[in-house]
């Protein structure tokens, strides 16, 4: 899609990781980072001013900016979802059907959870459930009544790097992928030499692209160390994040 003229591409926001690794780091995300998730998302999912989305995510958690700007950009209405409703998979899915919910994202573990629920498709609205931020341990046993999609992606690299439609399967073993690159963006599987890893290899996952960070905020040493020289990019001063997690390629 093409470039978003929303905000100016040489100013800086801050967002905090969750803290699933230590303590929340505070990342510096140019504005063009969001620019690029707005335009993507909007494109990749039909948003219209029509849509009825939802905020689960505390406005503290980087999700919650992929929640609200490609809706709000877009003219879409925003559902904020009561604590006591996203703490039950039932109600949760009760709440969707009454408030008309077309498109929203769920977290991955509160999503398994609901699709083991009966799902109450004779008043559903809703045409798309996103997932993101943990990893989907299996694929639903049957079809569903809207499209499922799975996410992932470091708030270093605002918030979303790939994402893959999940196809329902009977094989539970078998975890669904996370996909190919967002748009403008580029994954890399690399070997400790900083080599493309063989197909069906595990190397590190590297991501570069509109998304990145400029770095952590305050801590140019932990900078230096996860954002390093792309050896692969077109342009001078190209970097890539190490993001820490083990991929690998089946093709």
């Amino acid at each position: 899609p093409p470039r978003s003229t929303l905000f100016p591409y040489t100013t800086l926001f801050r967002s905090y990781t969750s803290g699933s690794t230590g303590k929340p780091k505070g990342v510096s995300i140019p504005h063009a980072g969001l620019s690029n998730l707005i335009s993507w998302h909007q494109h990749a999912y039909g948003v219209t001013s029509g849509e009825n989305a939802t905020l689960l995510a505390s406005p503290a958690f980087d999700a919650s900016v992929w929640e609200l700007w490609p809706y709000l950009s877009a003219g879409a209405t925003i559902f904020i979802v009561d604590d006591a409703v996203s703490a039950s998979a039932t109600e949760l899915w009760k709440w969707l059907a009454a408030e008309g919910i077309t498109i929203c994202f769920v977290p991955t573990p509160l999503a398994e959870a609901m699709l083991e629920e009966e799902i109450p498709t004779e008043k559903l609205a809703l045409r798309a459930m996103l997932i993101g931020g943990d990893k989907l341990h299996s694929a639903p046993g049957k079809a569903l009544p809207f499209v499922l999609v799975n996410h992932y992606g470091p708030t270093e690299n605002t918030v979303v790097a790939t994402r893959a439609p999940v196809v329902a399967s009977e094989q539970a073993e078998v975890a669904p992928p996370i996909g190919l690159p967002i748009a403008n963006t580029q994954a890399f599987i690399l070997d400790a030499q900083l080599q493309v890893a063989p197909v069906g290899v595990a190397g590190e996952l590297h991501l570069s692209g509109a998304g990145l960070a400029r770095g952590y905020w305050r801590r140019p040493e932990l900078t230096a160390e996860k954002f390093i020289p792309n050896p692969f990019g077109e342009q001078s001063g190209a970097r890539l994040y190490r993001t820490g997690d083990l991929a690998d390629r089946k093709s």
